[in-house]
């Protein structure tokens, strides 16, 4: 049971970093029973003020109350005391435990002499997933639940502490439809039954579609509240970005030409020997975008570094722009006219330490007018970085500056600005978009679309229906390994492929027997 409604109010919030202001006094109240929607770009302060809201970081300035009483909070479980409880984008759950034991971990039920009271736990998983609409079972195995689920797992743990405030980071980001559609059902059973919600988002259509109010973040600072009935999505990106924005991609219909990559008959192992993608065959031709869509952990990520020749081939074979590539190192395979914007910008596409003018030149730093022989061309690599920060918009104090001191869409026009500024026959892009504000992801598909025209093929791998409808001229669908596809864009809609990313096939979508080989 819900201890009591729960009111919060942020009053003068500031939190600085060196050299960075974060937050500059904030101010937010959240009313028991509402969804708050917090709206904002990359680097507005949204994270760092949910930090100090759940206790991870302290204020500089300001305070937080409690239902009008003034609180400190010096560590999260402060925080879950008083009611506030926080569902992070990258799930705090241990796979080796079941679910009733992630949800007891830290506030564990006993019996006497100390014995854990597993049967208890066990009941009240049920009890809530029965009285929220968040059906789990409590003797399974985290590892063996999909993401859906284990977000559900994790909604459930906050319940079992009692939140009164539940605060969702990007809780659609890693969804499918249908479990985004559940997901949203839940908030609203929440919501009447008295819990707040702080939901933080960059897509729009779920921020007018669930929230009561909307605040939105620029530059550390409150622009604007409103409520749905009085905005568009197109006031809200304006308001976050400080101009306005095109929603959605404007592209003409594809021109596509020759074959640019190959994949026949791939099978790939994953680091524990099971088989990730299993036996798929897809060509990608120039003038064209095929796009992959899937749920985080259907084989997407072992296909695209098979095909960069970062994980062995088991069996099959892979041609880019008239080269087998299949044995090929990722060196090799980059030389012959392929550019690669990985999933995980911070762990395989930037090398943080470094600064932003070497990172803009790793693929090609060996390379005139980068090096003479084995040594470096310091005015070469200086005059590039400046060229590409112009050209692609990159917001850093200067080239020198650290890469991993860059805000995250800021990051990824680093890695988007070094693959898309060398000579490239195909692109390969997974996840181009994660995480990033409706101004960088308006940027980055402009750029991908250009790249289109000019007659470069594209293969993009990602787990927004909403980017892979808006990009493809072909897709495709991952499930388990296996691929569906590809097939026209128009022949299937929003809900079938949504349908064939959760494991159901839908005839309306098939592909005919050859469209994987147009």
């Amino acid at each position: 049971m819900l201890r009591q409604p729960v009111k919060l109010e942020l009053r003068g919030i500031t939190k600085s970093f060196p050299g960075v202001l974060a937050n500059d006094h904030i101010d937010l109240v959240v009313e028991p029973g509402e969804v708050h929607v917090l709206l904002g770009e990359n680097g507005a302060g949204k994270t760092t003020l949910m930090n100090i809201l759940y206790g991870l970081y302290h204020p500089d300035e300001g305070e937080i109350l409690v239902n009008g009483a003034p609180v400190k909070f010096q560590s999260p479980s402060d925080a879950i005391r008083m009611g506030i409880g926080m569902v992070h984008q990258h799930f705090m759950l241990i796979p080796v435990f079941t679910v009733a034991e992630n949800v007891m971990l830290g506030s564990e039920l006993t019996r006497p002499f100390g014995l854990l009271d597993r049967g208890r736990a066990r009941r009240e998983v049920q009890r809530l997933g029965q009285e929220f609409g968040l059906p789990v079972d409590p003797d399974a195995l985290v590892s063996s639940l999909s993401v859906g689920a284990q977000q559900r797992v994790e909604i459930v743990k906050a319940l079992y502490r009692q939140a009164g405030v539940l605060i969702l980071d990007e809780p659609t980001a890693v969804l499918t439809p249908q479990e985004t559609e559940e997901l949203l059902r839940v908030m609203e059973s929440l919501k009447h039954a008295g819990r707040s919600l702080v939901f933080i988002t960059h897509k729009l259509k779920e921020a007018m579609r669930v929230a009561d109010r909307i605040t939105v973040l620029r530059g550390g600072r409150v622009v604007g509240s409103t409520v749905p009935a009085k905005s568009t999505e197109a006031q809200l990106a304006a308001m976050m970005v400080g101009r306005a924005i095109r929603l959605g991609v404007e592209r003409p219909p594809a021109k596509p030409g020759a074959v640019v990559l190959e994949v026949e008959g791939l099978t790939v192992r994953d680091a524990r020997g099971q088989v990730a993608v299993d036996d798929v065959s897809f060509q990608v031709r120039a003038g064209e975008i095929v796009t992959v869509a899937g749920v985080q952990g259907n084989g997407q990520t072992e296909l695209i570094r098979a095909i960069m020749g970062l994980d062995p081939v088991a069996a099959g074979h892979i041609t880019a722009a008239g080269r087998d590539v299949t044995t090929s190192s990722p060196r090799e395979t980059l030389a012959s006219g392929v550019g690669h914007v990985p999933e995980d910008r911070v762990r395989d596409g930037l090398v943080s330490d470094l600064s932003v003018a070497e990172n803009l030149v790793l693929d090609t730093y060996y390379l005139p007018p980068f090096a003479r022989g084995l040594v470096l061309e310091p005015d070469e690599i200086r005059r590039n970085a400046d060229e590409r920060i112009r050209e692609f918009d990159i917001r850093t104090p200067s080239a020198s500056v650290q890469a991993g001191t860059l805000s995250g869409g800021n990051q990824q026009r680093v890695v988007v600005a070094r693959e898309f500024s060398r000579p490239i026959s195909l692109l390969i892009a997974s996840q181009p978009t994660r995480g990033l504000d409706v101004g960088s992801i308006e940027y980055i598909h402009e750029r991908i679309v250009k790249l289109r025209d000019q007659g470069d093929a594209v293969l993009i791998v990602s787990s927004d229906l909403d980017e892979v409808l808006a990009l493809g001229d072909r897709i495709s669908v991952m499930y388990r390994g296996r691929m569906e596809g590809p097939f026209d864009s128009g022949s299937a809609t929003r809900e079938e492929i949504g349908l064939m990313m959760a494991g159901t096939g839908s005839e309306a979508a098939s592909a005919p027997p050859d469209a994987g080989r147009p």
